[in-house]
């Protein structure tokens, strides 16, 4: 064979990679966006049963077909404290059976059908054509990656079989399980895609390369594949904090105790592969290597299983904690691989910028009834600190609007405008501070009454911020009758106060120069009232 030819073997082998990696971005990435919610619910059922947490780790990775991406968003949960240590590592375990998927689907490249399998890619694209549905064409988009995905591994096969007797020859050299590990450690590693080597492995079992001296050998690169995958893991956990440290290290940890209880059980056992595998799925290497990864994450996980917190106390010993810094925001740029999860977080955050501004206006009617222009200078703390948020909120959204299509807009959407309703609290308990200097330069009073029914209205405002926080938690629609009831009482109280404040100016019983300060106190109120309840109506 001559070097033209070679390079075009190589050309075709790695057009086959390629193809085949496309396809396996289309399907994941739609399957993804269809099941955007699914996956966001089983995130939320997290909890301290273990296999409930290996359940999810396994169906959200299987959804995904990417345990680094679903191990990334597990780092990042731990990060922003949506998730302990405790379920992190059930759910890793979870995730390292999930992966097999992908795997499963590259072996299937040994039954006749999937020829006909190929067609879907033409399929697929006709019907992103046809149809203007986002959801249909991502119907459409996984229909096309599921062809590409055979296609390209075709392409690997013609090309692998063309130099079959010069794979044969290389990898019949490399027969050092020692050296096989690495080998899968290392391009897992730079692929940073246990997946994607593990499918090519599959391939060329399909195409008839045998590596090493066959038996055990391919087993070895498919244990060296999985402590590969923990790179994605480790990396995404640079800058975090020491959980997010410790639960990378866990997910390192079980794969590599895993793979190195397996390597030494092959060792000892040479005809391990023979008497199993080989013997159950005759003349089918491409499914004994896909059964394989299966088996050895499944048997891993129910051997470590009851020792979940065993890994947690040696992360913790491992990778102690720093010295704890206040946070402005906990959002974290793992989460936007997943819309619906990061569009959730930023929820969760801009409750916590409610609960700041609310705070803030709580303590600007305070500094206003004690006339104390000291507790005005935390008010202007607190609104700062309310700014802050703000923009790191408002910045991550626009991030994540650069990868959302379909349904997540409108969530978008309702979350900017409740962002804006919500910074016009900090600004009417800004409004406070200048009402309280201004009552203590010009020596301004009201009388005990009107401070007394005000204190009322402020307080209807308060339970009113208390229903609706609960219903942005809760999802609890039930409570929109009870909002839209304090909402007419805060309306009426102002019209109350101000109608009873200008007889009042009519009969001489109040100064003129507390007009303007009262007027715009109340319709302050008033007006942060109407903005919590417009919060309140984009609850879908």
């Amino acid at each position: 064979m001559g070097i033209t030819e070679i390079l075009l073997v190589l050309v075709a082998l790695l057009a086959g990679v390629g193809v085949f990696l496309v396809g396996v971005h289309f399907l994941s990435d739609n399957i993804e966006q269809l099941a955007n919610a699914k996956i966001r619910d089983l995130f939320k059922k997290t909890a301290n049963n273990r296999l409930v947490n290996i359940g999810i780790g396994a169906a959200t990775t299987a959804i995904i077909q990417s345990s680094g991406v679903t191990t990334v968003l597990i780092v990042g949960f731990v990060n922003v404290g949506m998730m302990s240590l405790f379920q992190a590592t059930s759910m890793i375990m979870g995730a390292n059976i999930g992966t097999t998927i992908t795997a499963h689907i590259a072996s299937l490249q040994e039954f006749d059908f999937t020829e006909y399998v190929k067609l879907l890619t033409f399929v697929g694209i006709m019907v992103t054509m046809i149809w203007k549905s986002d959801k249909i064409k991502s119907i459409g988009f996984i229909l096309a990656g599921l062809g590409m995905i055979f296609i390209g591994l075709d392409l690997m096969k013609s090309s692998m079989m063309r130099i079959e007797e010069t794979l044969e020859m290389i990898f019949r050299i490399v027969d050092n399980p020692f050296l096989l590990l690495l080998i899968g450690i290392v391009v897992t590693a730079l692929a940073q895609s246990s997946s994607a080597t593990t499918s090519i492995i599959i391939t060329m079992a399909a195409a008839g390369v045998t590596i090493g001296d066959g038996g055990n050998s391919v087993l070895y690169m498919i244990l060296g594949t999985n402590i590969g995958s923990c790179v994605t893991a480790v990396m995404s956990s640079f800058g975090t904090n020491a959980n997010a440290k410790r639960a990378s290290l866990i997910h390192l940890l079980f794969n590599t105790f895993g793979s190195l209880l397996f390597f030494i059980v092959l060792l000892i056992w040479k005809d391990f592969n023979m008497v199993t595998f080989a013997r159950w799925f005759p003349g089918a290497e491409a499914v004994q290597i896909a059964m394989f990864h299966t088996f050895f994450n499944c048997i891993c996980t129910l051997i470590f299983f009851p020792f979940t917190g065993v890994f947690v106390k040696i992360a913790t010993l491992l990778i102690k904690d720093k010295v704890k810094e206040e946070k402005i925001c906990s959002l974290d740029d793992r989460m936007l691989s997943n819309p619906a999860l990061a569009i959730d977080q930023s929820n969760l955050e801009a409750i916590k910028l409610a609960d700041i501004s609310m705070e803030a206006f709580l303590s600007s009617y305070n500094a206003f009834l004690n006339k104390d222009l000291s507790e005005v200078q935390e008010v202007h703390k607190k609104i700062d600190k309310a700014n802050l948020l703000n923009k790191a909120i408002t910045d991550y959204v626009i991030k994540i609007s650069a990868k959302t299509v379909g349904e997540n807009e409108k969530y978008i959407s309702d979350l900017y405008n409740n962002l804006g309703d919500i910074m016009r609290i900090a600004e009417i308990a800004d409004n406070f501070t200048k009402y309280t200097k201004r009552q203590i330069d010009d020596n301004l009073s009201f009388s005990t009454e009107i401070i007394d029914k005000v204190t009322i209205m402020v307080n209807k405002v308060n339970d009113l911020y208390v229903l609706t926080k609960e219903l942005l938690i809760n999802k609890n629609k039930d409570l929109i009758k009870e909002i839209d009831d304090v909402e007419e009482s805060i309306d009426n109280m102002r019209k109350s106060l101000i109608d009873e404040h200008i007889e009042r100016l009519n009969c001489g019983k109040c100064k003129p120069e507390n007009s303007s300060i009262f007027i715009n106190l109340v319709s302050n109120l008033e007006r942060l009232g109407d903005h919590l309840t417009y919060i309140a109506y984009t609850v879908k």
